[in-house]
């Protein structure tokens, strides 16, 4: 005779599933907080969260006691009809417009809680399918599918969408704001403390709608202050056309303008100054590729330049097929690109 499993073991798998959410460094979490903004977001989600589950418990006991109570067997008239019918009127009207109108002006208290006054530092950030182009104009700096913030000080995030409607989420941070095409809106982000997270299109954008994700970095401000000159200091050396450090970059550079990179990608101090794809100025520094799809290593960026297609299909940077020399030097000189 076959065994059958024990019931509760075949909630394992489903109970492990729920626990991966418990994580306290979640980096894409709006239950994992990081913000006061986000704070908000969660309190009130856990308080529906609550009282919700509270009502459903509630709602299934009732109906199991129904379900379980035994007809009547007489037609004798019955001598409860007055407190059925204040049951119905408490229970089935009083009390869900009572909490249907807590839930709203909950809601209503969380929103105005959220907006803030558009003062401190100014980021501009362009949706694409499918990556991020973000600028720093006080700091005449340009990178993608990273945002760099100081810990502790609002941080303006100006919204706009280069082609459809994307939406801006940093879940540990704040919630969802909507880019569209010629009308811009904002955010005002403020992180509580140190730290990285993970942001992410939260509207269906188009085939790679799931990799187009951009990294947060919170930063004290010494170390904020000292990313951003190092970041000018990089751009002040290639403005100054400072040779190259050794012969394998030269080689990578002339490579980067003969096969024509430059007529997408630009690079701060140099003839190329297109603006279709992404700003290559400090690639070297980049965490990821892809807006999120690989790590940002030699490897990773010779795949990528080699089979873009291949990672990341429908994006509208074309397979670039070289020699491994050539593949190779060239790699050289986009990672000296700090």
């Amino acid at each position: 005779m076959k065994r059958t499993a024990l019931p509760w073991v075949r909630l394992l798998p489903a109970a492990a599933l729920l626990l991966t959410g418990c994580h306290p460094g979640h980096r894409q979490s709006a239950l994992h907080t990081a913000a006061e903004a986000s704070g908000e977001i969660a309190r009130l989600w856990w308080a529906m969260f609550i009282v919700l589950t509270a009502s459903f418990v509630l709602v299934m006991a009732l109906t199991w006691i129904a379900i379980r109570r035994r007809p009547r067997t007489d037609d004798s008239p019955t001598t409860t009809v007055g407190w059925q019918n204040r049951f119905v009127i408490l229970g089935g009207i009083a009390f869900p417009t009572a909490v249907l109108t807590w839930m709203l002006l909950d809601s209503l208290g969380t929103s105005r809680a959220l907006r803030q006054p558009p003062e401190g530092l100014r980021i501009e950030v362009v949706g694409y399918q499918w990556w991020w182009d973000v600028r720093y104009p006080e700091h005449d700096l340009a990178i993608a599918n990273e945002i760099y913030l100081p810990v502790g000080e609002p941080v303006v995030i100006e919204l706009s969408s280069a082609d459809v409607i994307h939406s801006f989420w940093v879940p540990n941070l704040h919630g969802k704001v909507d880019m569209l095409p010629e009308f811009p809106t904002r955010i005002v982000l403020r992180a509580d403390r140190p730290g990285r997270w993970r942001g992410q299109c939260a509207e269906f954008c188009g085939r790679q709608h799931a990799w187009m994700a951009f990294e947060v970095v919170a930063l004290p401000r010494e170390e904020f202050d000292a990313w951003l000159a190092e970041r000018a200091a990089a751009r002040a050396a290639l403005a100054a056309d400072t040779p190259p450090a050794n012969d394998a970059i030269a080689r990578g550079r002339d490579v980067f303008f003969r096969e024509s990179c430059h007529t997408c990608h630009p690079v701060h101090g140099t003839p190329a100054d297109s603006l279709i794809g992404p700003d290559l100025t400090h690639l070297g520094t980049r965490l990821t590729l892809g807006a999120g799809r690989i790590a940002n290593t030699d490897e990773a960026l010779a795949r990528w330049i080699a089979d873009p297609q291949g990672l990341k299909p429908g994006n509208l940077m074309p397979d670039t097929p070289l020699a491994d020399a050539d593949l190779a030097d060239l790699v050289a000189y986009l990672r000296s690109l700090r």
